[in-house]
């Protein structure tokens, strides 16, 4: 009996050769000064197009988004270019590849933006316990400026633009990044959200500006190639979300019917996301796992095999398994990846994890 990860999966919007999806996961290597990607990007992509779905590392919309050294964006016409050479390399290897838009909000610093900028937030609260990667090392975290009303609307609309020029740049679709502590998830929490204007001050108001960015976005270039990830009651960047399921199952309800790609719900800590919000979408799920080590391959089978989700994705497991889904099929040893060639650097711990050598 195969696995139900190596299975096709034939969704309403997404036809995938298999149900393994590759996680968005930041690797630090774009030209810091122009964002764009590195030049070995499109290999780095077109090694791992075995996967059914592959989710890019998250890219700016805005240069205010920018979470650290080396992160991409996809604004200029040089970006959308040096994206453009990573689809076509995924496409020919026979892949299917989405941008993740991912604006950091209180995740930055002044030493990474552009001028000194202070990074920008829905509250001024600051990161107390944890400090921050930089050019010039690890850092403690600034007070964040509060957005103007103006400035997250037009924060909306430059989420919409980055998702026309993934577009051109011949993306299969987006992936709206609403988890992990970053901007959309900084809207929804109760700590992070202290605003009294139309996007914070009631649930309804601190859901306004995910719904606007998704709805917004599927506006620009289609729900059917519009995916959106979250990370309900994750703790991580100092997110405190008090009340989890009413937050979610509100969300999950005034999304389903747009008919998006995907919802991709990472499920870290007490609340059983997975289990709870399934119900509430009918479209195709995609199930993460966040804990301390890499997710198995038996744990991913699992929650397809009992219906929590019709995709599941990997993260870690790719850094260092390119051709992770022919591993699963062979059962083949898994090469544990070096944590301190993540971030950063050039070829080494990027495209030079070997694949499977063939049998003969």
């Amino acid at each position: 009996m195969p696995s139900p990860l190596l299975l096709p999966y034939d969704g309403p919007h997404l036809k995938l050769r298999n149900r393994i999806a590759m996680a968005p996961m930041t690797r630090g290597r774009a030209d810091d000064a122009t964002g764009v990607p590195h030049p070995l990007t499109a290999q780095y992509y077109a090694q791992r197009a075995g996967a059914g779905l592959i989710v890019t590392e998250g890219i700016w919309p805005d240069v205010l988004g920018k979470g650290g050294p080396g992160i991409p964006g996809l604004v200029t016409d040089e970006q959308v270019a040096g994206w453009r050479a990573v689809t076509d390399a995924v496409h020919a290897a026979g892949g299917t590849v989405f941008a993740q838009l991912w604006h950091v909000g209180r995740m930055s610093h002044p030493l990474i933006l552009p001028g000194g900028a202070t990074p920008v937030a829905p509250s001024p609260v600051r990161i107390e316990g944890e400090r921050i990667h930089t050019n010039q090392g690890c850092v403690d975290h600034v007070t964040p400026r509060a957005m103007t009303t103006a400035e997250a609307e037009a924060t909306v609309a430059a989420f919409a633009a980055e998702a026309r020029n993934a577009v051109r740049a011949g993306f299969d679709g987006v992936e709206v990044h609403g988890a992990n502590g970053y901007l959309i998830q900084q809207f929804l929490a109760e700590n992070t959200n202290r605003r009294i204007d139309k996007f914070g001050g009631s649930r309804t108001g601190r859901l306004r500006f995910a719904l606007d960015v998704v709805e917004a976005v599927a506006a620009e270039i289609g729900p059917e190639r519009v995916g959106l990830r979250i990370s309900p009651h994750n703790p991580e960047n100092e997110i405190a979300e008090t009340d989890p399921e009413g937050t979610y199952r509100a969300l999950v309800d005034a999304l389903d019917p747009l008919g998006l790609a995907y919802l991709h719900i990472i499920e870290r800590g007490a609340y059983g996301a997975l289990a709870d919000l399934r119900p509430r979408w009918s479209g195709t799920l995609i199930g993460n796992f966040n804990g301390p080590d890499p997710t198995s391959q038996r744990a991913g089978e699992q929650v397809l095999a009992v219906g929590l989700a019709d995709v599941f994705s990997f993260g870690r497991l790719f850094i260092s398994n390119p051709d992770l889904p022919a591993r699963f099929a062979a059962g083949a040893p898994l090469t544990p990846h070096v944590p301190e060639l993540v971030y950063g650097g050039g070829a080494e711990g990027y495209v030079d994890y070997p694949a499977l050598a063939p049998q003969h």
